[in-house]
Formats: C-alpha cells, sequence, structure tokens
C-alpha cells in the first residue's frame, strides 16, 4: 500500500482514537470534545457574521447557540466537528436522533414519512471551507439515512444548500420560543 495513503488512513486514528467518517482525502468527521468547544464558539460568531452580512438578521440571536448548548451537545453525544487534514476545526453541527420535540406539528405543508430520524441542528463553518454542507450531510446520511433541518426565512445560503443536496420542502415549523422555521428532510431509506 502506498505510504502516503496509508498515512491518510491512520491519521485519525492516530489523532483521535477513532476513525469516524474520511471526506475526500482532506477532511474528517469527528465527536466534537469539550477541548474543541473554543473553537466551535469561533465558528459560531462567524457563521453568525455571515448570516448578518447576507441580510440574515434574526437568526441566532440574544446569545444562542450559547456555550451552554454546545456543552449539552457535547455531552449527550451529539456534537460533531469536520476537521481538516492538518488538525484545524473548520465546522461544527449538531447531530441528534429524533424524535424532535418542535417537528411533532407541522404547518403548511407535511413531513415526507414518520418514520424514525435524526435531525442536524447548529452547522456552523469558517467563511472559507467550501463544500463542508456536503460532507457533513454525506456523514449523516450515511448514519442515518433520513434526515430533517429547519433554517430561518432569512438565511439564503443554508436554503441554497439544502435544496441543492435535494431535501424536500416540507412546510413551517415553530421553535419552542415561537420563532418559524422552514422545515426540509430527506430520505434514502424509503
Amino acid at each position: 500500500m502506498d505510504k502516503k495513503l496509508l498515512g491518510f488512513i491512520l491519521w485519525p486514528i492516530v489523532q483521535f482514537g477513532a476513525f469516524l467518517y474520511l471526506c475526500g482525502m482532506n477532511r474528517m468527521i469527528r465527536k466534537a470534545l469539550m477541548d474543541d468547544v473554543p473553537v466551535i464558539m469561533r465558528l459560531i460568531d462567524e457563521a453568525r457574521a455571515i448570516m448578518r452580512s447576507c441580510g440574515n438578521m434574526n437568526q441566532w440571536i440574544d446569545g444562542y447557540p450559547s456555550r451552554e448548548t454546545i456543552e449539552t451537545d457535547i455531552n449527550n453525544g451529539h456534537g460533531y466537528v469536520c476537521v481538516e487534514r492538518g488538525g484545524e476545526v473548520i465546522a461544527s453541527f449538531a447531530f441528534i436522533p429524533g424524535p424532535e420535540p418542535t417537528y411533532k406539528e407541522i404547518y403548511e405543508g407535511q413531513w415526507l414519512d414518520d418514520k424514525p430520524y435524526y435531525v442536524v441542528h447548529r452547522l456552523a463553518s469558517t467563511a472559507a471551507s467550501h463544500g463542508v454542507f456536503n460532507d457533513v450531510m454525506d456523514y449523516c446520511m450515511g448514519v442515518a439515512g433520513n434526515l430533517r433541518i429547519d433554517t430561518h426565512r432569512d438565511n439564503v445560503i443554508m436554503h441554497h444548500v439544502i435544496d441543492r443536496y435535494g431535501f424536500t420542502y416540507c412546510g413551517i415549523i415553530y421553535l419552542l420560543n415561537g420563532d418559524e422555521r422552514l422545515a426540509y428532510q430527506l430520505n434514502h431509506r424509503g
């Protein structure tokens, strides 16, 4: 076997003790660690700035997502990061098995099915990291096969990548605080 290829295959094992998912030849997805929290909070700040620069002024406000939310994701085994080959964390997200309480009721539409699903929440990445959404969704679809995701009406970038990946718009859900979100589903398990 080629030494370069072998080195890359062993890289996640040596670096993190467990290999979860290689994204192409330069990235991997792994469970987030508490040591990642400061980096994740910087990613969230950067994602928030991107939203504001694109006219999305009302999503991720009032300190959401908080450090406590991210730590809870990690403690519950639902926090993940996308890492470049050099070790830089370039994205974070929560990957949570359903049911999601705010998805129980959907308005002006319906879910594709009532089968078990996972939810992707709190996806944040650096502005310079392209293709992260596809890497994250490839990983999640490989694990779950049936995904639901929601986003703010003003999050133009997220709507674009959700649509491009093949999700189906299903309707409107409301968060626990009453805020509206547009909801999508993708099911490859039929």
